[in-house]
C-alpha cells in the first residue's frame, strides 16, 4: 500500500486530538525517512496538525477554531516509559479538576521520581515536581490531592481557608482504605503538608487515622495558613497558626 494512503486511513481512525509520531506508523526500520516526509507533508497541507519536532496530532475544528489536544495527549510521552507507568499529571490542571480554581494555565505540571528543568511544547510551559513516592495507577489521585495541599497557598484565585472547605469534602467523599493510604503517602510530604491532612482528617471524623503524621512531626516548628484555623476545629493542636 501507499505509504502516504497507508498514514492517511491509520490517522482517520484515531480519535481527534490524539498526538502522534512517526513511531506509530512505523513497522519496517527501513521505511522510516518515508513516514516522517510523509507526516511533514500533512501537516504542511493541513491535514494534520504539528505540535512540535516530530510531534502531529488530529485536529478538531469547531466553529472557534482548531482546538489543541487535551494536556493529557500533549505530555503523555512524559508519563510513562516502555509502557511503564512514571508520571502523572499535577499543578494547576488538577486544581481546576479538584474544584478549588476555575482558572486554566498555559503551564502543565507533572510529577515524577526524576525531574529535569522545565521547557516549552507548542503554548505550555512544562514544569516538573519531585515525588518521593512509587508512582501508580492507583495512587496518582491521591497524589494529586496530596500535591494540592502542599501547594495550597499557590493554587490561583483560591485562598487556605476556601481551599480547605473543597479539601474536607474531597477527603470525606474518599472511602476508608483511600484514606489510610492517603495517610501513607503523605509521611514523604513536607511537614507543613502532612500537619495540613492531619487537621482536615480530624475535622473530617477521622482522627484515629491521624497517629502516624503527629508522630512525624517536629511539634517547636508552626506551619502559617492564614484562616484555616476557622475552618479547621483543633489546627492549634497541629501547630497551625
Amino acid at each position: 500500500m501507499n505509504i502516504t494512503k497507508y498514514i492517511a486511513e491509520t490517522i482517520g481512525r484515531l480519535p481527534k486530538g490524539y498526538v502522534f509520531t512517526y513511531a506509530d506508523f512505523v513497522k519496517d526500520a527501513s521505511r522510516k525517512e518515508a513516514i516522517i516526509k510523509a507526516l511533514n507533508r500533512m501537516a504542511a497541507s493541513g491535514k494534520i496538525s504539528k505540535l512540535s519536532k516530530g510531534k502531529f496530532y488530529k485536529p478538531e475544528n469547531t466553529s472557534f477554531g482548531t482546538l489543541p489536544p487535551s494536556q493529557q495527549q500533549m505530555v503523555k510521552d512524559l508519563l510513562e516509559s516502555n509502557g511503564k507507568l512514571n508520571g502523572y499529571l499535577t499543578g494547576y490542571s488538577v486544581y481546576n479538576q479538584l474544584g478549588l480554581t476555575t482558572q486554566i494555565s498555559n503551564s502543565i505540571q507533572i510529577g515524577k521520581n526524576e525531574v529535569r528543568p522545565s521547557f516549552k511544547r507548542d503554548r505550555y510551559t512544562i514544569s516538573f515536581v519531585k515525588q518521593k513516592n512509587i508512582i501508580t495507577k492507583d495512587n496518582i489521585p491521591l497524589l494529586q490531592i496530596l500535591d494540592a495541599i502542599r501547594y495550597i497557598k499557590k493554587i490561583p484565585d483560591c485562598n487556605p481557608s476556601s481551599a480547605c472547605k473543597r479539601f474536607l469534602i474531597i477527603i470525606k467523599g474518599l472511602s476508608d482504605k483511600d484514606k489510610t493510604t492517603l495517610v501513607r503517602l503523605a509521611l514523604k510530604y513536607p511537614p507543613a503538608a502532612r500537619a495540613l491532612l492531619g487537621a482536615m482528617l480530624k475535622a473530617s471524623g477521622k482522627k484515629s487515622l491521624t497517629g502516624p503524621l503527629y508522630k512525624s512531626l517536629n511539634h517547636f516548628s508552626t506551619y502559617k495558613f492564614s484562616g484555616v484555623n476557622k475552618i479547621l476545629p483543633g489546627a492549634e493542636k497541629w501547630n497551625i497558626r
